[in-house]
């Protein structure tokens, strides 16, 4: 019977192509940035498709949707899978949301064979996973798990200077309940790789044993402002030249660090950018990602060394403070294994993979059981709008969720302690 249990492939790829019309750009992605109006507008499209499919739902203090259909015992602990609906400026139709409008479709398949689980299932919206408008990224699913302070999250601004807490509350999604995890049975998330492997090996399916920790930085170097003509090279105090210095110490240790290591430096801002002025601040972000977390630490203490080499060499101030710290990831051998199970039960291609980005399992993973499944990507490109996935590779990662929610939902077993 479980072989035989699958989603509706038109109606998933549908829902996915009306959202993605939220946000809509030129050259085919989409930009719905957290807490935007756009954000607001694919809310109440999730909300509105989840109250039709008969679900109850609720909002909490950060954003976090909630949308439940419940069990033969609705006391006890949920099974939850979601993702998040908000985007990069330039991000794709599939980031996400694919992992959210997967849990509706489960659920709508679970109506349309009037399947009743023991447990009840839940689809979450995560707020401000992609970190771009309010960093740090995660930020729902982390205040969430009490990694992140509440207040604080409220408390921080965009670069017009708009509030967390105001814009949340702008479009209509500033709730009353406390953002917590309780008692969660186990927690899935479908997701694109967003990266090439699957797509190499040819593999439809990517068991996630876990994921990369990663680490955030923002650098800051102060020098002097002086005319680029009349002062010397010599008596120069060019912060520029000494965040060169450290973009290229970047490169280098994320080259020295394999096999697994990333170093990433996406983000920089010269002051006063203007031609013919000597650059007198400069600030930049650093991304370190390793799935090891020894390794991690070290590349943190090479970055450390580069930074005071490269202020003192110049003459500079400097500030490199660490804003945001992921340890590595291994996911719950239960939940793995139930993923595992529903690409065997639904005769997919299949192989072991661990995640190199961030995702909302992660923080969960630390409270409750969790599991991921990816699905190939074009290229393996992802936060850019050329971003793809193809029908059958959506609706093959849906239906394996369909297989590991119904193991998880089923399984027996009391509410976690």
């Amino acid at each position: 019977m479980m072989q035989n249990l699958t989603i509706d492939s038109d109606r998933l790829w549908a829902s996915l192509m009306e959202m993605a019309r939220i946000g809509a750009t030129e050259k085919g992605g989409v930009n719905r940035q957290a807490l935007t109006e756009l954000d607001g507008q694919g809310r109440d499209l999730f909300v509105r498709w989840c109250r039709e499919a008969g679900c109850s739902v609720r909002v909490d203090a950060v954003g976090n949707i909630y949308a439940r259909r419940p069990g033969k015992d609705d006391a006890l602990a949920p099974v939850m899978t979601g993702s998040h609906l908000d985007t990069q400026p330039t991000g794709g139709k599939y980031d996400g949301v694919f992992g959210v409008l997967s849990g509706l479709e489960v659920i709508r398949t679970l109506n349309d064979l009037n399947y009743e689980t023991e447990r009840p299932v839940e689809v979450t919206v995560w707020t401000n996973e992609e970190g771009c408008r309010f960093a740090p990224a995660m930020m729902g699913s982390g205040v969430a798990i009490g990694k992140f302070d509440l207040d604080e999250v409220y408390a921080l601004a965009d670069a017009d200077g708009k509030t967390f807490r105001d814009e949340l509350d702008a479009i209509g999604y500033l709730g009353e309940g406390a953002p917590t995890v309780g008692d969660v049975a186990a927690f899935f998330e479908v997701h694109i790789e967003q990266g090439p492997i699957l797509e190499a090996e040819d593999k439809t399916i990517g068991i996630v044993q876990g994921a990369q920790g990663q680490r955030w930085f923002d650098v800051t170097l102060v020098g002097q402002e002086a005319h680029a003509g009349p002062t010397p090279m010599q008596t120069r105090h060019d912060a520029l030249v000494g965040a060169a210095e450290i973009v290229g110490a970047v490169n280098r240790i994320g080259l020295e660090f394999q096999p697994g290591a990333c170093a990433t430096v996406g983000q920089f801002d010269v002051s006063p950018n203007s031609r013919n002025t000597i650059p007198g601040r400069v600030v930049f972000s650093v991304d370190f990602r390793h799935p090891e977390d020894a390794r991690l630490s070290a590349m943190k203490a090479a970055l450390e060394a580069a930074c005071a080499k490269a202020a003192s060499g110049q003459g500079l101030e400097l500030e490199c403070q660490e804003i945001w710290y992921q340890p590595p990831i291994v996911f719950d051998s239960d939940c793995v294994a139930a993923v595992q199970a529903g690409a065997e039960a639904a005769g997919l291609d299949a192989m072991k993979i661990v995640s190199g980005a961030g995702h909302d399992a992660c923080h969960i993973s630390t409270l409750a059981p969790t599991g991921m499944i990816f699905v190939p990507c074009k290229d393996g490109i992802s936060h850019n709008e050329v971003e793809s996935a193809t029908q059958d590779h959506c609706a093959a990662g849906c239906n394996v969720l369909l297989h590991a929610i119904i193991d998880r939902a089923n399984a027996p077993g009391t509410n976690p302690e």
